[in-house]
């Protein structure tokens, strides 16, 4: 089967597969760039990256639905906004809330996931119960936060096993905390206007990080991640709410929401 049909089996609309290519092609040049270089973790990101593209249709086929074009551009978008630009160009340190953006937009692409599975099994009769507006839009809402628990389990096992900084670290002015009351008496100790840190090796020398506060790590950022994900699940969970609720009527819905793939259709 010649190339160009093959683009077409994975992306029919015009506008998912233009974007489809042009984010192909950077991603290409970016793994070409990396294997002369011999940075072979972007290359491994890079091949990553060609293959989660063309997942979302692979995956629309084999369970016969159709992913709106809106969602499949925000789906590849992320991908490589995710992968190629916060990875391999850091935008995850040098973009302020490029992080934050992304997990927002992840908490509303997993409670989409969630919506479509149970919309499925919901139109399905092989399955004798059939959810409420409400209950299909509380199921949504707990796929997506589960999901973004476990990813936050996986960062903090990264961390936490291989010494990575996947739970990115924040500079804070002021610790709060019981561990330094020296009575013991569970009574909290708070150290405010806190301007540097300074460490103290083993061997006695010390150094000032320069920081402007102290170091936090990973509990913010964890939170924060959460919160938005937060944010990402009920904003789409509504959005599904009133979908099942007006019977699928929406404008704004359907650039959204999965479709199951009708009997005879391409």
């Amino acid at each position: 089967m010649p190339r160009e049909k093959k683009e077409h089996k994975y992306y029919k609309n015009k506008t998912t597969l233009t974007v489809y290519l042009v984010l192909r092609a950077l991603i290409i040049f970016t793994l070409v760039r990396a294997v002369f270089r011999r940075e072979y973790q972007s290359v491994f990101l890079c091949a990553l990256s060609l293959g989660l593209m063309v997942l979302p249709s692979i995956i629309s086929k084999k369970l016969k639905i159709v992913l709106p074009s809106t969602l499949e551009i925000i789906i590849l978008l992320f991908i490589f906004a995710a992968e190629i630009l916060g990875e391999l160009n850091s935008f995850y340190v040098r973009v302020p809330h490029w992080d934050t953006m992304l997990h927002t937009i992840n908490g509303f692409l997993c409670a989409a996931i969630g919506f479509c599975l149970v919309d499925m099994m919901n139109r399905n009769d092989r399955f004798s119960f059939q959810l409420s507006p409400l209950y299909l839009a509380i199921v949504s809402f707990c796929f997506s936060m589960t999901v973004g628990v476990l990813w936050e389990f996986f960062e903090f096992s990264g961390d936490y096993f291989l010494g990575m900084d996947m739970q990115k670290d924040t500079v804070v002015n002021a610790i709060h905390s019981v561990n330094l009351d020296p009575t013991l008496t569970n009574t909290v100790v708070h150290i405010r206007d806190i301007a540097d840190t300074i460490l103290v090796h083993s061997d006695g020398t010390q150094e000032a990080l320069g920081l402007g506060g102290y170091l936090d790590i990973g509990i913010i950022d964890t939170m924060k991640d959460l919160f938005v994900n937060f944010i990402g699940a009920v904003v789409f969970s509504v959005i599904g709410f009133f979908y099942v609720k007006e019977k699928g009527k929406g404008k704004v819905a359907h650039r959204f929401i999965p479709q199951v793939e009708r009997p005879g259709k391409e």
